[in-house]
């Protein structure tokens, strides 16, 4: 018969447990291993996820009466039945982690793995080039989306039957308490409304970036490189990021390179993925920070979002138990302080004072990042879309790319093959916590205009809100931040107007 434990010993042994899940990540992640080794954890651990474990935290659920006792045994619960697909499933996604470590492509004579070939993508100079590498890249990649598919398709009917709710989109409203489908009603209106904007950025930045001889929608193989702002390049110079990013948050008052509970890996390696990502292996004393700087302005960028992240878990209250340090129903809370701070780099006032640039020369690099800040938004509405269409075929069709190109071509102008859904789907709808989280972020950003000043972005008054929302963990909602504030939760006129340049309404259509 399996153990089961107290809510209290559960908690504490999936303390150890996520700890050594999360080494474990962080060392596949940042190429220091070639081989996903997940499984062995997981069978080191095949006691704490029952199915009697699960009956019991469910049943302690429901007795409780006290609001935030019942808010912890619920997240409990939910890690138990991550913990019982993970049981059942990790050897698989091992299985699919190290294939896709394993694939080699070649280009013009050299082998690279697929994740270096990935990076490559957003330093190639050559407009043809980034043709060539990417189709090469795009190919290979598509390989495993069905075995990706039978993955996804085994677990899903293990999820309806552990949380005894079989429609996924109805599963994830219940895991994230929001109406998604209202979420994407707005988002819908608000991406429309930033469209005509969006366009003339999108048309004024891929001309200077890609040259006048592009196609008139490229591929977006290119979106990487045009991410990097390839022009700015010499001013935002990879050995500066750093001390640059580390100087914008000691205005704020975060001493980050001082906190010994942040752990940063900044290095260059083949196998190290290129996304920036913060690992909270046991927050708030174990958090990782990492970056794959490759240069250009989406190294500060990168920087200063996961320094949000690491900043959030590192000051969250020692004393909050472990499941309001490190469990949140999702990552819409802790995204919105990583977007908060990356905004800095919108305020054109931050360019001139940390690149010695002139008003005019800080203003139009400014005016780049929110080019890409709209293209950002408008693919991730697109994505979550066709995410929301994906899910709700789910049962019937077992997943299908229908949607996926022309949704994602329509939102940016770059044309997407319609074989990259896969890859290009987090779990969870994240798409809907990334989005949800700019909401948040534009209206944190709007209240600290109004209560702190203009020079919100480097006054020690911003640092002092954030430290106090940073102690609470991942106790409160995104939805709760924003009631806080005195924000409805699905007000996107901040956004919208951090987006056109302006202060212009949304009126009715909000």
């Amino acid at each position: 018969m399996s153990t089961v434990r107290t809510p209290a010993e559960f908690e504490a042994t999936l303390r150890t447990y996520s700890s050594e899940r999360a080494e474990e990540a962080r060392a596949v992640r940042v190429g220091e291993k070639e081989r996903s080794e997940a499984a062995a954890i997981v069978a080191r651990y095949a006691d704490l996820f029952s199915r009697e474990q699960l009956d019991a935290l469910r049943k302690s659920e429901e007795a409780e009466r006290n609001t935030d006792e019942r808010e912890r045994l619920h997240r409990l619960r939910k890690s138990c039945e991550g913990g019982l697909l993970a049981r059942e499933f990790v050897h698989l996604q091992d299985e699919v982690q190290n294939e896709l470590l394993a694939i080699r492509v070649d280009y013009r004579g050299e082998s690279m793995p697929l994740r270096n070939a990935q990076a490559k993508l957003a330093v190639l100079e050559s407009y043809d080039d980034r043709e060539e590498l990417g189709e090469i890249h795009a190919e290979a990649t598509a390989t495993m989306n069905e075995r990706r598919l039978d993955v996804a398709r085994a677990a899903e009917t293990l999820r309806a039957e552990l949380s005894g709710i079989a429609d996924p989109v109805v599963r994830s409203e219940d895991d994230k308490g929001i109406s998604l489908r209202q979420l994407a009603d707005v988002l819908s209106d608000g991406s429309a409304l930033v469209e005509d904007v969006y366009a003339e950025l999108r048309d004024r930045w891929l001309d200077r970036i890609l040259g006048e001889g592009r196609a008139p929608s490229p591929s977006s193989y290119h979106a990487a490189y045009v991410r990097r702002l390839s022009p700015l390049q010499d001013v935002y110079s990879k050995d500066r990021a750093t001390e640059v990013c580390l100087a914008t948050l000691t205005e704020l008052g975060f001493d980050l390179a001082g906190d010994k509970n942040i752990r940063t890996d900044l290095e260059d390696r083949p196998q190290k993925t290129p996304r920036p990502c913060v690992i909270p292996a046991d927050p708030p004393t174990v958090v990782h920070l990492i970056t794959r700087p490759q240069g250009g302005l989406p190294d500060y960028q990168g920087f200063l979002h996961e320094a949000g992240h690491a900043l959030h878990y590192a000051g969250c209250d020692p004393d909050l138990p472990y499941t309001f340090r490190a469990l949140s129903r999702d990552h819409a809370l802790t995204e919105i302080y990583s977007f908060l701070i990356e905004s800095i780099t919108r305020e054109p006032a931050w360019h001139e004072r940390h690149f010695d640039l002139s008003a005019e020369q800080a203003a139009e690099n400014a005016e780049a990042t929110v080019f890409l800040h709209a293209f950002l938004f408008r693919r991730y509405v697109a994505k979550f879309l066709f995410e929301l269409d994906f899910w709700s075929r789910f049962p019937e069709d077992g997943g299908t790319s229908e949607g996926y190109a022309d949704r994602l071509t329509e939102a940016t102008g770059y044309v997407y093959r319609s074989d990259g859904f896969v890859a290009d789907m987090d779990a969870g709808f994240y798409s809907a916590d990334y989005l949800r989280a700019w909401i948040r972020s534009a209206q944190v950003r709007a209240y600290l205009l109004d209560s702190v000043g203009e020079d919100w972005w480097h006054s020690p008054k911003t640092g002092d809100l954030l430290r106090e929302l940073f102690r609470e963990g991942t106790r409160p909602s995104s939805e709760e931040v924003a009631e806080r504030l005195g924000f409805n939760p699905l007000d996107l006129r901040p956004l919208v107007s951090e987006l056109k340049g302006s202060t212009e309404s949304l009126g009715a259509a909000l």
